[in-house]
């Protein structure tokens, strides 16, 4: 049934159709009429990191030295000139030559600046050698990979593409606009850089209501003001989610910006706790912009949002040092927050250092520093407790090695057991699972569900148990997590759907089918994905009409980003799991055309290719394969295999 709802036919008209651009009002006026009446908040905004956060390179925003400086890497040296008031960057194209290109635009301000290059007619990349702002120095963003051209990873390839991969969160209603048949991008945006209409949505029927004009739109959706979000009126969620639209590591489901106040289950899956992303204990390793580890935080959970702490228009903090924090945390507290201890926190009776120093700043205790593009200091903002004693069970980071590298972290927690011996914040975590479950180790299985099950954690550790588990996928373990298919948070219903894989395929079928009508477009291409190939010989024409809605949706997420290798890589399982070995193929070579370090991609074209008595071409892939990764053992293997 679900292979009928899903030609591959479908996809390629999807891909070349599926639009998120909104023609109805109200319309995108741009942040200048904004201006007009929002003095204040404009003036606060302009020169932020949200306003330069992509400027065109003749609005006089660069900061780099272009007076015929180089930076040389690998061989390679890239040179940065200037002519008639034009940037230029000479530098390896994308078949290895060296090749000079005019700046198309600029990319942030401060700590660097990075220039996106145009390399075919709208198809922009993003250059990895980089201005240091505070160091005034060129540099490379990443100075151990020595990438050539043919790279997937290199400057010009799939994952440095500035209109798929970044522009989105650089600009005001941006759109993608890429057309899969000619692989070229028609990218539009109403401005460049993060508007008021980023955050605010297209403001004419605001404009209307401020001129006392009568609204043109008079939808429900709108509010009093004629605006599309309505911070005044909304809850906690709605700005935190409209700030984690670009501030998360996530997968869009969409084709470029969603309209502001967008559910972000709605346009985006959040990734979970996953290992290279997140330590076992959740705090942050590689960068993933804040969102996940902010819903792991007391502070969430008892109703904090991101103006407590930010300026929204400058994106400066609200006070300077400690100050943030103990508009908070003091003797008298916060009546928004009844729960919070009242008590005094900066004081080294509480931290134990001097008044004044770097350990006596709250973040340095509870907010770890990691540096990522070379010299851009982020923060964890799950604003846990100090847990060096984690440290030496599971290997996580904790603050107090970061600043005394020179003492182990026994030695750490040695000492805050000094400095604490009553602490109820020692006990069991559950880091200790999930360090265990990243070794494959299967007895933890049932603390894994025990975790998914406990709904006092954060719904971001209860899917990453739930992801966990998907390895020692059983019966068992689907019976027992069924119950969260039904749970509150759409990212613990995401994960929970994956483990009814081993639920059988009739279980599978009747607990899955519901979600195709869940409220979140996550929650339903998930669920569509997990009935792809399921026995299903007829439904009822409202299941039926609910499961064809939810393939289309999964369609349409998988169109807009067929300039992924990720998502080639999807559709050609499809291919196989439909038993479509063509089309399998045919994404597997794409994959390959885009990224051709993809070496699983090459293995799956070579077997298809041999289990089809393809021999010959097989061979031929294979050679093709090692060519571009010699020496890849995965390949030798199978070409030992090969008859």
């Amino acid at each position: 049934m679900l292979a009928k709802l899903f030609p591959f036919a479908c996809l390629i008209v999807a891909a070349c159709s599926f639009s998120q651009v909104a023609t109805a009002s109200p319309q995108y006026v741009g942040s200048e009429v904004c201006a007009d009446c929002h003095t204040e908040e404009t003036e606060a905004w302009q020169g932020s990191h949200h306003d330069l956060a992509w400027t065109d390179p003749a609005d006089g925003h660069i900061i780099a030295d272009f007076s015929g400086t180089e930076f040389s890497l690998n061989g390679v040296i890239s040179k940065f000139t200037q002519e008639d008031g034009q940037p230029f960057i000479e530098t390896d194209g994308p078949d290895g030559t060296l090749t000079k290109y005019p700046v198309a635009g600029v990319i942030g301000i401060t700590p660097l600046q990075q220039y996106a290059i145009e390399t075919a007619p709208g198809h922009l990349q993003s250059f990895d050698v980089t201005w240091d702002a505070f160091g005034e120095e060129w540099f490379h963003l990443y100075p151990d990979q020595n990438l050539k051209a043919s790279d997937g990873l290199h400057w010009t390839g799939p994952y440095k593409t500035w209109n798929s991969r970044c522009a989105e969160c650089h600009a005001t209603d941006y759109q993608r606009n890429f057309d899969p048949a000619t692989k070229t991008y028609d990218s539009t945006a109403s401005e460049i850089g993060v508007g008021c209409e980023s955050c605010h949505g297209p403001a004419s029927e605001h404009v209307n209501w401020a001129s006392d004009a009568p609204l043109r739109d008079p939808s429900p959706d709108l509010s009093p003001l004629g605006l599309v979000v309505d911070y005044a009126q909304g809850n906690n969620e709605t700005q935190i989610q409209q700030c984690a639209t670009c501030h998360s590591r996530r997968e869009p489901l969409l084709s470029g910006s969603p309209m502001p106040g967008t559910p972000f289950h709605d346009a985006y899956r959040l990734s979970t706790l996953r290992q290279g992303l997140y330590h076992p204990d959740g705090q942050i390793q590689d960068e993933v912009y804040v969102y996940g580890s902010f819903l792991q935080s007391k502070m969430y959970q008892k109703g904090v949002v991101c103006s407590d702490c930010h300026d929204v228009h400058s994106g400066n903090r609200v006070a300077e040092g400690n100050a943030v924090c103990t508009q908070c945390h003091n003797e008298v507290g916060n009546d928004r927050f009844p729960t919070l201890p009242l008590a005094e926190f900066d004081t080294p009776e509480h931290h134990f250092h001097k008044a004044g120093s770097e350990g006596a700043q709250c973040k340095s205790c509870h907010m770890i520093e990691r540096t990522y593009m070379g010299v851009d200091g982020r923060r964890d903002h799950s604003f846990r407790i100090p847990r060096p004693d984690l440290s030496v069970e599971t290997g996580s980071p904790n603050a107090c090695s970061d600043c005394h590298a020179d003492r182990s972290p026994n030695w750490a927690a040695r000492q805050v057991a000094r400095w604490y011996p009553a602490s109820d914040k020692r006990g069991p975590h559950f880091s200790q699972v999930f360090h265990a479950a990243r070794q494959g180790d299967a007895t933890r299985a049932s603390d894994l569900i025990d975790l998914a099950l406990y709904e006092a954690l954060p719904g971001i550790v209860r899917a990453t148990a739930l992801d966990l588990l998907i390895p020692f996928s059983s019966k068992e373990i689907a019976d027992r997590t069924a119950g969260l298919l039904d749970d509150p948070d759409p990212l613990v219903r995401v994960s929970a759907l994956a483990l009814q894989r081993g639920a059988g395929s009739v279980n599978l079928v009747s607990r899955v089918l519901p979600l195709t009508e869940d409220t979140s477009r996550a929650v339903r291409i998930a669920a569509a994905r997990e009935l792809l190939g399921a026995p299903i010989a007829r439904l009822p024409e409202r299941q039926e009409k609910s499961m064809r809605i939810a393939s289309q949706e999964w369609q349409q997420s998988l169109a807009s980003k067929f300039d992924f290798p990720e998502t080639q890589m999807v559709m050609a399982g499809i291919g196989l799991r439909t038993r479509n070995f063509d089309s399998a193929l045919a994404s597997f070579r794409e994959a390959v055309a885009m990224d051709p370090q993809l070496v699983q991609s090459w293995v799956m074209i070579v077997r298809i290719q041999a289990a089809t008595n393809r021999t010959d071409a097989a061979r031929e892939t294979l050679k093709a394969a090692l060519a571009l990764n010699p020496g890849d053992q995965n390949l030798l293997n199978l070409q030992r295999q090969l008859p």
